[in-house]
């Protein structure tokens, strides 16, 4: 068998009632639409299935890789738990227009109701028109039934947290976590392998048939958390040539590294696959003797038998690196 190396894969790109164009501008994502919304990086959900575009592995989908290397490209701890199923989801979005005020489902209730993982998930804010902002949360403590009567009368506005964001904000949302994004923002999403969204409000929107998209009022009911949030805005180091980690949970680890010298990372105790999303700059990975070059906007999986990389910046480079404990 051919032996395994850092993978980029052809992005699957997803129009959206709210998308824009901005994908394009930022990324080069190769689109006429006016209405580009989403770019799934790496994706082994359902029928979007990631496609290998560089080296001896183009044209194949990740699913097939994970069945011919297994645990050589997720790790052993990961396949025996997930098997042939890739466990996380990597997109860019593009907020041309408010998102849908949403929430998501634990594993329990969307393993229970759809036969699903559920969808905890983070975001890294790659750029933001003044004053843009995101929904995350409740102000204060709220009721069932006082959310029920805000929602009946057009107040939900009132009950629920915004917050201005900027370059470099990270957010985590966790299932449960009631959020929207705003007009303006783009981010980088990490989540759960799962599309389950149930909508609680949409602005009255219609879609090209002049009709509102569906609600979910009833399903949301026992699933949103509805204490106060507090500030969700994660604090990290912002520091050049080190490695400060953005978010820790059972799902997956996000570390954010920013550099602008050779950066060295040994992932040999690891068991597990890495992915990288590179949110600004160019570098290049050495391993194995071979270089793969990297873009802004680019996403790569390093497979869990690669056990060390150097990474060579051209200038300064801002990277998130995402991997499961």
């Amino acid at each position: 068998m051919e032996t395994l190396y850092p993978l980029k894969f052809t992005p699957i790109l997803k129009d959206r009632i709210w998308g824009g164009t901005k994908l394009q501008q930022l990324f080069r994502k190769v689109s006429a639409s006016d209405k580009l919304g989403e770019s799934w990086e790496l994706s082994g959900y359902n029928d979007d299935l990631s496609v290998v575009k560089n080296g001896a592995f183009a044209g194949k989908n990740i699913m097939e890789l994970i069945e011919i290397y297994k645990d050589e490209l997720v790790g052993k701890q990961i396949y025996d738990r997930f098997g042939n199923q890739f466990p996380l989801l990597f997109k860019l979005i593009d907020a041309n227009d408010d998102l849908s005020i949403q929430v998501h489902p634990d594993d329990e209730v969307a393993m229970e109701r759809h036969q699903s993982f559920g969808k905890t998930e983070m975001w890294y804010v790659i750029d933001a028109v003044p004053g843009g902002e995101l929904i995350i949360g409740f102000l204060q403590d709220t009721t069932k039934d006082d959310y029920l009567k805000a929602l009946e009368e057009g107040r939900l506005d009132d009950l629920l947290q915004k917050v201005k964001v900027n370059t470099g904000d990270v957010f985590f949302i966790p299932a449960g976590l009631v959020h929207a994004i705003g007009k303006g923002v783009v981010l980088a999403e990490i989540q759960q392998t799962s599309d389950l969204t149930y909508r609680i409000y949409d602005y009255k929107r219609v879609d090209e048939f002049g009709k509102e998209r569906q609600l979910h009022t009833k399903e949301a009911l026992d699933v949103i958390d509805f204490s106060a949030t507090g500030d969700p805005k994660t604090v990290y180091s912002k520091s050049i040539n080190e490695l400060a980690t953005l978010v820790s949970c059972e799902y997956f680890t996000t570390n954010i590294v920013r550099f602008n010298e050779p950066f060295n990372r040994f992932y040999g105790k690891l068991d597990s696959f890495v992915v990288y999303m590179c949110m600004e700059g160019d570098f290049e990975i050495s391993c194995n003797g071979d270089t793969i070059a990297v873009q802004k906007g680019d996403t790569v999986l390093i497979p869990a038998s690669v056990a060390e990389v150097e990474l060579l910046p051209q200038g300064e480079v801002t990277l998130l690196e995402v991997y499961i404990n």
